[in-house]
């Protein structure tokens, strides 16, 4: 996985307040292939063992008044140690003014230099969500994901079996679409998965016998999201009299989506089922097994509590 600094200038100019000093046709094609950001601090100063190519290097103001301290030869020697690296581009904060000699051999080595305005540790603060977006874990998913009570609903199913009809339900009912058809997935740490739509398609639905429909433009800012946490999988089947569906919720499926254990709830499907009202209840039940409340568990439990005294009774009866 990677990405291009130029892409990294596109989407992120701004926010991180930034301007290339080196000539634009040096190095914004570079790719950068590693996730982890680098203050080149020891390779400046001489040691160069455990340096890691590919990553973007960041120069603060240490590393900038270290070089500014060095004689002209010694400062050239240790710019070259550090850009002889196969590095996709280096960040100067502070909107510091790089050294001659950096700027020299940079473009003689093809690799951009870019300065921030911001503090240091603000750039840091402000970039490395950006760049652990990129490299995080991600599939695509057919499917249609809404936002119902706040619960990120992913609706699975076969093709034409009415996942995009039950989210645009749910949208008249007030809930949010996220995205339609093609739900592009990231892993974000260990277990959070975020779904989007694609770019292209986001906030649009195919709705067979009317075709694409504009939810924003139909329904408002207040219809849409722009990325939500994928929470409970709800799988639409179709309704098969010799199937032994789930009645009671006391055993409750899941399904591993990149790596993570995801809550999943088949639902069958025959004439007259109110799927929408069905989807509302599993964002709520969900909710209030979030809050520690399993209402399965517990109508169980009491269920067994009542039968303890004819157990007990049976017990004793040695007739």
């Amino acid at each position: 996985m990677s990405f291009k600094v130029s892409d990294l200038l596109r989407q992120r100019l701004e926010s991180l307040r930034l301007e290339v000093v080196t000539p634009d046709s040096v190095g914004l094609d570079r790719e950068i292939s590693e996730s982890e950001i680098s203050s080149p601090g020891l390779t400046l100063a001489g040691y160069t063992e455990r340096f890691t190519p590919g990553r973007v290097q960041v120069l603060g103001e240490t590393e900038i008044t270290y070089l500014e301290a060095l004689k002209p030869k010694d400062r050239r020697n240790s710019i070259k140690a550090l850009l002889a690296f196969q590095i996709p581009c280096v960040f100067i904060t502070k909107g510091q003014q790089p050294p001659a000699e950096l700027l020299e051999i940079a473009e003689e080595a093809g690799i951009p230099i870019i300065i921030s305005q911001l503090s240091t540790a603000e750039f840091y603060r402000r970039i490395n969500p950006f760049i652990n977006e990129q490299f995080a874990p991600q599939t695509h998913v057919h499917g249609s994901l809404a936002d119902v009570y706040g619960v990120g609903l992913l609706f699975v199913g076969r093709s034409g079996i009415g996942k995009s009809e039950c989210v645009l339900d749910l949208i008249e009912r007030g809930h949010r679409l996220v995205a339609d058809d093609v739900v592009r997935i990231r892993r974000h740490g260990h277990d959070i998965l975020i779904g989007t739509g694609l770019e292209l398609a986001r906030h649009h639905m195919e709705i067979r016998g009317v075709g694409i429909i504009d939810i924003r433009g139909l329904f408002g800012v207040r219809a849409i999201r722009q990325q939500k946490r994928v929470e409970v999988v709800v799988q639409l089947v179709d309704w098969d009299n010799e199937e032994a569906y789930d009645r009671t919720g006391l055993n409750p499926e899941s399904t591993e989506i990149l790596a993570v254990d995801t809550p999943r709830v088949k639902v069958p499907l025959n004439p007259g089922k109110n799927i929408t009202v069905v989807s509302e209840v599993i964002a709520m039940n969900h909710l209030l097994k979030y809050s520690g409340v399993d209402a399965a568990e517990r109508f169980s439990d009491s269920q067994k509590r009542a039968m303890l005294p004819m157990t007990e009774y049976l017990e004793e009866d040695y007739e």
